[in-house]
């Protein structure tokens, strides 16, 4: 899209805000923004500005100059059909000009549609209109001259008045008669070339096989098979026609819309079956709101629904704009909503093990794009709740089978805005999230305060093993010379690594015989086996260090130092975990109370050393490695082997040096008071922990005591 600075800036102010000079400015950034996205949508068929947004623009110009008449320029977008022919194909001047059609957003633009008419035709009588009603084809339009029965020239709309020349392609298309019988000496047919969802899906995937370039939608897959320079590559594009009004004509073939429609399908042309017609607009507006409900199981793309008088007399009188029919008008859906059929729920597996549950519709088009997939957050979100318990959709959930509507907002992923439970199937059940991960089956817990479920299978997980591999190998981690991100992304597509195990097996493996590391690209003696140094350097590593390592959870560099320096060694910690039990026990007790450790991070912990998988990957990992016990810290000094906890504000240091400080001399910081603190170290603001200190008979000092105690006053 051209650049549209000046309209941008002013693009939400009122127009009848504007300056004169204001409004000039915003009427030539639109005039040349308006004309790049005509010639993007009917020149190259590559469309770079949505629907809504075209509309949006037309409507904003058209308001401004209603406003400032005297400043219409010359080059008014609202003057104009189309584009101009793109190079290559031969002109073609339209007889009679094909026109583009005036819109309606709202049920009311159509009540003021019908309203504008009876003016017009002075009908001030309560008898309704006759109006036809049929689908708005989202497609390329065409017109179609017969001489004497014969097909002699097909041509595209163009700018209205001239168009391209593609006879020769036409002829390709099967829904197109080569001849037909009884007609006028002079018959222009006019219609809509367009590709049906099957077909459309059908050639991306040829195309895609073939390196080819693929289309966005159908429109643009069936306007650039049309405005193809070689009819045999038109040929092996499956386009399809809709034949709905004509343009020159030697011979009236109908007195109305309907009868006319009827006369083109006795020639032999395809017409659409849900064109019918409508006594005034609530008929007209009743029977968009069914073929809108429909839309989805048509098989094709429509974008609304067209009106037009049908008496064709009236049609005569009325007459036309300057680029728009007074007797008609096009309908259109909300360019970002559209319902479908919800046919299934996919769970996918995030690098940071969440199950994301994903809908599986029958494909649509909303905002000239195709969705077939739309997120649906989590399982709440599906049972008809936000992230903190309130309805959602009126507290409906969405089941398998629905019909649902999907919108698009910008260019986010389509999301689910409603269920029409009118259309629900009897048999519809409510769907039960998975508590296992679809992947490698592990648990799938929720944590509290968490909206999402997530998968405790960490490294086992395939779903997460790349991001977990990367993280084993971090700075923070084992920090292996040589082995980073990229190396460990290309050794696990490989199959050569799966779990942390597997590195320290690389130089038995792939040290020597037929398949050998120095043997791969980028790759040689030299470097693998500066590569295999590196891992063994690092089968002896700190205690912390192999904690953060595992991937786990709400553990990050700081609580791996802690629960390292709370156990002490390996054997005790992995004893410790294997025993505790979430939310009850000594073992549990003992891991909460630690300062710096909470029920999340604690339930984290345990879930994962009692993962049948992930324990497994532990063991093996652990079985090639010595783990360095964490620094020992005093065993004589007076607060040794006591549990202490620090309540209040400490005026003399901070709370993290106060705590290291006692861990150092071989105290453990605890984070709430129990039966088992030894010494609670209160400064001012001291609240509950200090009452219940002094409720369970626990020693209560303050922070020059403590200094004392330490020998540090």
């Amino acid at each position: 899209m051209a650049d549209n600075g000046d309209a941008a800036e002013t693009a939400e102010t009122p127009v009848s805000t504007l300056t004169p000079e204001q409004a000039k400015r915003e009427l030539a950034s639109l005039a040349q923004a308006l004309q790049a996205a005509n010639e993007a949508y009917h020149t190259h068929d590559a469309p770079d500005l949505s629907d809504a947004e075209y509309d949006r623009l037309k409507k904003r110009n058209l308001a401004i100059e209603a406003a400032f008449p005297d400043l219409k320029r010359e080059d008014s977008p609202s003057d104009q059909v189309g584009a101009p022919i793109a190079e290559g194909f031969g002109k073609v001047q339209h007889a009679v000009r094909m026109l583009s059609l005036g819109n309606a957003f709202e049920d009311e633009d159509v009540h003021d549609f019908d309203a504008r008419i009876r003016r017009y035709l002075g009908r001030d009588d309560d008898a309704p209109l006759t109006y036809t009603a049929e689908p708005k084809i989202d497609g390329l339009s065409l017109s179609l001259r017969y001489e004497n029965g014969d097909l002699t020239q097909a041509a595209t709309r163009g700018d209205g008045a001239v168009g391209e020349n593609v006879t020769a392609n036409a002829r390709t298309i099967g829904d197109i008669p080569q001849r037909i019988d009884n007609a006028p000496e002079v018959l222009e047919v006019r219609g809509e070339v367009y590709m049906s969802h099957a077909d459309f899906e059908a050639l991306n995937a040829r195309q895609q096989a073939a390196g080819a370039k693929t289309f966005a939608n159908p429109r643009n897959a069936a306007a650039g098979s049309l405005r193809q320079l070689d009819p045999e590559v038109t040929r092996a594009r499956p386009l399809r026609f809709f034949a709905y009004a004509w343009g020159e004509v030697s011979a009236p073939i109908a007195e109305t819309q309907m009868g006319a429609i009827a006369r083109l399908s006795d020639f032999g042309f395809v017409t659409n079956p849900l064109t019918v017609t409508c006594e005034g607009p609530e008929a007209a507006i009743a029977h968009y709101k069914k073929i809108e409900a429909q839309r989805a199981t048509l098989g094709y793309d429509i974008d609304g629904v067209v009106y037009k008088v049908d008496d064709l007399a009236l049609q005569s009188r009325l007459g036309f704009r300057s680029t728009t029919p007074r007797w008609a008008i096009a309908h259109k859906f909300p360019a970002e909503l559209a319902w479908t059929v919800l046919e299934a729920i996919d769970i996918q597996v995030g690098r940071t093990g969440a199950l994301s549950p994903v809908a599986r519709l029958r494909p649509v088009t909303v905002g000239g794009v195709v969705v077939s997939n739309a997120t649906l957050h989590n399982e709440d979100y599906i049972a008809g709740k936000d992230g903190n318990g309130a309805p959602i959709r009126g507290g409906n959930d969405v089941r398998v089978g629905d019909w649902v509507q999907v919108y698009r907002a910008g260019d986010v992923i389509p999301k689910i805005a409603d269920v029409d439970l009118a259309r629900r199937p009897e048999d519809a059940k409510p769907y039960e999230f998975p508590q296992a991960c679809p992947e490698c089956e592990s648990k799938a817990i929720r944590e509290e305060g968490d909206a999402v479920r997530r998968c405790t299978g960490g490294l086992i997980c395939p779903a997460q093993a790349v991001v977990k591999l990367k993280h084993f190998v971090s700075r923070a981690a084992f920090d292996i010379d040589g082995m980073g991100a990229k190396q460990v992304e290309q050794f696990y597509l490989d199959g050569w690594i799966a779990t942390p195990a597997d590195i320290f097996k690389l130089r038995a493996r792939y040290g020597q015989g037929i398949q050998q590391l120095k043997n791969r690209e980028g790759w040689g003696e030299k470097s693998a086996t500066k590569l295999f140094d590196a891992i063994d350097d690092r089968r002896e590593i700190a205690l912390a260090r192999v904690i953060f390592s595992l991937g786990i959870r709400h553990v990050g560099e700081n609580a791996a130092n802690l629960l390292a320096n709370h156990y002490g060694s390996w054997d005790a910690f992995e004893t410790a975990m294997t025993s505790a039990e979430v939310g009850q026990g000594a073992a549990w007790e003992e891991l909460v109370g630690i300062d710096g450790v909470g029920s999340v991070m604690a339930t984290s912990v345990i879930t994962t050393f009692h993962q049948e998988a992930e324990r497994a990957s532990i063991d093996a990992l652990v079985a090639e490695l010595t783990i360095e016990d964490a620094a020992k810290v005093a065993t004589d000094s007076p607060v040794a082997g006591k549990t202490v906890v620090f309540t209040g504000t400490l005026e003399r240091m901070t709370r993290a040096e106060a705590k290291a400080r006692a861990e150092a001399l071989g105290a453990k910081v605890s984070g709430s008071v129990s039966a088992k603190t030894d010494i609670l170290i209160a400064g001012p603001g001291a609240g509950s922990k200090a009452k219940k200190a002094a409720d369970l008979g626990v020693e209560t000092i303050d922070e020059d005591t403590w200094l004392a105690l330490i020998g540090d006053a």
